[in-house]
């Protein structure tokens, strides 16, 4: 029965795997319930990722994303019977004009939520690889502290601009940082804007995604951080479970230590969109939100056939 909201392909995603329909069979197979197809929206050919530089254009990947909105609806269709297939986007946040790519998409397409990512600070992928990160830091003054700072800024200006209704792996700036398992809790500043966040999102009653690609990545927590996610609760915040995988192999990964880490923390429910659920957002007519409590998710016999 479990859940996620976050997902990519090979078909629609240079750094990801397999085509959607194959991501789909493995989510059947692995016995979700819902399952949310959130490729990356296109952007202009200056933010670019590194594997996208020699095969696209800005033309060919905004036809990309287009063919991906009518292969998601393909698939809603084909498996209906099996899984509520989940249609949204991960957007990003880098310059001005992504607010304008955003707009437009959501004006153009019916989707049933969307995440709202930051994957670039000062324009600079912070998650790529060590040597943006450290390019990243340069610019904003030369310390993870300072990058931190101005990370949370960014989220915090997209926050205000899209309310997106699931914030997409909140922390990931501690990911190639020296800071990477949640060692920076002697950041005041750090974490006065953190705070600020997080009040937001609780005021509009977005959700957090728990995100298990940072345990496949090594990290020893997911994102958020423990220490996020308890001040998150304190403010009244809900969370939903994301998988954030880039391929069949990664669908379910380190689930089981992902509700061990929800058991550990303390949280009493688990939200999940839901074309059924309450409607709380009048730019998603299809979907609202559900919710089952941790100890009924526990129970359910998922968790039998994942690791």
């Amino acid at each position: 029965m479990p859940y996620s909201h976050h997902s990519h392909s090979g078909q629609f995603c240079g750094h990801a795997k397999d085509t959607l329909e194959e991501v789909v069979q493995a989510a059947i197979t692995k016995g979700f319930e819902r399952f949310a197809l959130t490729e990356h929206i296109p952007r202009p050919i200056e933010d670019f990722y590194p594997e996208e530089q020699n095969e696209h254009t800005e033309e060919s990947l905004a036809k990309l994303f287009e063919a991906f909105y009518i292969e998601a609806q393909r698939l809603r269709n084909v498996y209906a019977d099996k899984i509520q297939i989940l249609i949204g986007f991960e957007s990003e946040w880098i310059r001005p004009s992504t607010l304008q790519i955003i707009q437009g998409i959501l004006a153009k397409h019916t989707f049933d939520f969307f995440i709202g990512s930051i994957h670039h600070t000062h324009t600079i992928p912070i998650d790529f690889n060590r040597e943006m990160y450290e390019q990243a830091r340069e610019k904003a003054g030369g310390t993870d502290a300072r990058l931190f700072e101005d990370y949370f800024d960014s989220q915090f200006d997209m926050l205000l601009a899209l309310k997106p209704p699931v914030v997409g792996h909140f922390d990931l700036i501690r990911l190639a940082s020296d800071h990477r398992d949640a060692s920076f809790k002697d950041m005041t500043s750090v974490w006065d804007k953190i705070h600020r966040n997080l009040e937001f999102i609780a005021s509009y009653s977005g959700r957090l995604e728990l995100n298990t690609s940072g345990l496949r990545k090594g990290l020893a927590e997911p994102y958020p951080c423990l220490a996020i996610c308890q001040m998150f609760m304190r403010l009244g915040g809900a969370f939903v479970l994301s998988d954030d995988s880039h391929g069949t192999d990664q669908v379910a990964t380190n689930y089981a230590r992902l509700l061990a880490f929800v058991q550990n923390a303390g949280i009493k429910e688990i939200h999940y969109v839901d074309r059924a659920g309450l409607r709380c957002d009048d730019r998603f007519p299809s979907a609202g939100f559900s919710s089952i409590q941790t100890s009924s998710l526990a129970a359910l016999p998922f968790w039998n056939n994942i690791q």
